[in-house]
């Protein structure tokens, strides 16, 4: 590295660096042809929000950048707590913040076994998804705040996990199958367990209270099987309250269940059949992270979204009263092939088309988003514009005429914009979901 960006990066002379570019424009691209430092990295752990800026302007590349040691530059100011200059990488790109680094880190995972809230705050508000990340050891970012006591952390991701209805992060497990909940009663972190088990949606509960780690172990089992302490009474009580059991106890109640209850297939962690009670039966019943495969989701996708093309498809080309057979006037003036609906009642036709067309342009929609990494991809998509080709043909030869044009407008363009109103409608739900959230829990 040119010693002189290296002064510039580390010491935060934004002037001497405009200097060094007035004399060489190209110093931050060429500078990766003699060295494998990068003045982003230095300006990064510095906390130079200013130098920052101007490289990222100038090379925003350089942001994705990992450096010999298996840190990228978000890696490095998540771990210190530079948050102004996480801020900044984040308006390159959101998902740098589940870029992985050394052992499969994100940058989340250091924000969250360093305690860094306001940095976490910032990931999740990007990047939701990045919750989900783990590291080689299976670990999510709530792991590490709780095998950290970093209690401000782990209040904040348990209940941005509550909020956003993320309860597949709560039930998922590292390398030693232990759950968030198995590492809060070993740390005898009182509080993180009440905040756990605070959420009363049956998948937490009911799965991750009694889930079984690969040592055998319930997370009352951990309790219990330590030197008793203050507060393991009180600890006890609550895990008891939410229903946890010994590993021992629920062998002998399942060795009580008919063997046409029982299967070999049932997953640790997972309700079993004792437990499917009308109150739990929709939740158990959701795709669960970890241990629903996501081949059998998209698989399950595909399907619906056929069955949804072929339903529509076959309502617009059959709509209600079908089509008349003849050419005449039977008190009103028709002609072969267009909709008795339509001739009788326009506006109810019209809204039975632009509702039927809606699920159609949808359905087809999904049918491309689920087979874009598929072989021979090109040649579906080209079914799939055949197909929409004949379902507006159709639709527009059986309206009425003067709903013909319209309909064939909206059934033209309106899936043209689906992927543009999916994520409005994603952004105006996770706007929307807190405030149904706290009226759910205040009046239900």
């Amino acid at each position: 590295m040119d010693t002189r960006l290296f002064e510039a990066a580390q010491t935060g002379n934004i002037k001497f660096l405009h200097g060094l570019l007035a004399e060489n424009p190209y110093i931050l691209h060429t500078i990766a042809l003699t060295s494998q430092e990068n003045p982003l990295h230095v300006s990064s752990i510095d906390g130079h929000v200013d130098v920052v800026k101007e490289i990222l302007r100038l090379k925003p590349g350089s942001s994705k950048e990992i450096n010999q040691d298996g840190f990228s530059p978000l890696h490095l100011a998540s771990a210190i707590g530079h948050f102004e200059v996480v801020k900044e990488l984040l308006k390159v790109d959101p998902i740098l913040c589940r870029l992985e680094g050394r052992n499969k880190w994100t940058p989340l995972h250091y924000a969250a076994s360093g305690g860094r809230v306001d940095i976490i705050q910032e990931m999740l508000l990007a990047c939701p998804e990045s919750i989900q990340d783990v590291n080689v050891q299976k670990e999510t970012a709530l792991h590490l705040a709780v095998k950290n006591s970093q209690f401000e952390a782990t209040n904040l991701m348990v209940k941005w996990v509550i909020e956003y209805k993320k309860d597949e992060v709560l039930n998922m497990k590292d390398e030693l199958d232990n759950s968030v909940l198995h590492l809060a009663v070993w740390r005898k972190h009182r509080q993180v367990v009440e905040w756990i088990l605070s959420y009363s949606g049956a998948d937490a509960i009911g799965g991750l209270v009694n889930a079984v780690n690969r040592s055998g172990l319930t997370a009352l089992n951990v309790l219990l099987i330590f030197p008793s302490e203050a507060g393991d009474r009180e600890m006890e009580e609550i895990l008891r309250n939410a229903g946890a059991k010994r590993a021992k106890d629920i062998i002998m109640s399942l060795s009580s269940v008919p063997p046409f209850e029982k299967s070999d297939n049932n997953q640790a962690g997972d309700p079993t059949p004792l437990d499917l009670s009308p109150d739990n039966l929709v939740n158990y019943f959701k795709f669960k992270r970890g241990r629903d495969s996501p081949s059998d989701a998209r698989t399950a996708l595909l399907v619906i979204a056929v069955l949804v093309t072929t339903a529509t498809f076959q309502a617009g080309l059959n709509p209600p009263g079908t089509v008349w057979q003849d050419t005449g006037t039977t008190g009103l003036t028709h002609k072969a092939g267009r909709s008795i609906l339509g001739s009788y009642d326009s506006v109810m036709y019209l809204f039975f088309m632009l509702f039927n067309t809606t699920g159609f342009g949808v359905s087809i929609y999904v049918i491309s988003i689920l087979i874009s990494s598929f072989p021979l991809r090109w040649e579906f998509e080209v079914c799939i514009i055949a197909l929409h080709f004949t379902y507006t043909t159709a639709i527009t030869f059986m309206a009425p005429k003067r709903m013909a044009f319209p309909l064939m407008v909206f059934s033209i363009v309106f899936p043209l914009f689906v992927p543009f109103i999916a994520k409005l409608v994603r952004r105006l739900v996770m706007k929307v979901r807190p405030s149904l959230t706290y009226l759910n829990q205040k009046f239900i």
